[in-house]
């Protein structure tokens, strides 16, 4: 089988939000809200995303996936992806919403793995998304069988 991979890029200029952040509840509801709706919009823009998601449907497109988050910071200060956190779990939520996943749960998802990538203006959150096999998923269950022993 051939992983079938796709990319979802939020758009740029989003209000992004970042552990280090003191929110009031409401503003932040909203911030996840924005986030949330914007992947899983994103997920219909894109052609293959959607073509997969009528082909599934009802059902999800990926009984396991690997996500791969990319953070584009809107300048060149030094940064600390996981502290966008708060943003990508945000656009998996959406990914969820669209039909993507059934869940983001560790039965289902691998990540997302979050790194670093160049500045865009405005700043912007890229999923890149790979389908698992199921053994390939197991392979990072490690954790599980660590504890298990």
């Amino acid at each position: 089988m051939i992983p079938r991979r796709f990319t979802i890029a939020l758009p740029t200029g989003m209000r992004l939000l970042n552990v280090n952040e003191k929110l009031h509840h409401r503003p932040k509801a909203e911030y996840v809200k924005a986030l949330r709706g914007a992947a899983m919009l994103q997920c219909s823009e894109n052609p293959a995303m959607r073509a997969a998601l009528a082909a599934a449907n009802p059902g999800p497109v990926l009984d396991h996936a690997y996500i791969l988050g990319i953070i584009h910071p809107a300048t060149r200060r030094r940064a600390d992806p996981a502290n966008w956190y708060p943003s990508f779990k945000a656009a998996v939520d959406g990914l969820v919403d669209a039909g993507v996943l059934e869940d983001d749960d560790h039965l289902h998802l691998v990540g997302p793995d979050m790194r670093l990538g160049p500045v865009v203006r405005g700043g912007q959150i890229v999923l890149h998304i790979e389908e698992l096999t199921p053994e390939r998923h197991a392979a990072f269950q490690w954790a599980d069988r660590v504890i298990a022993s």
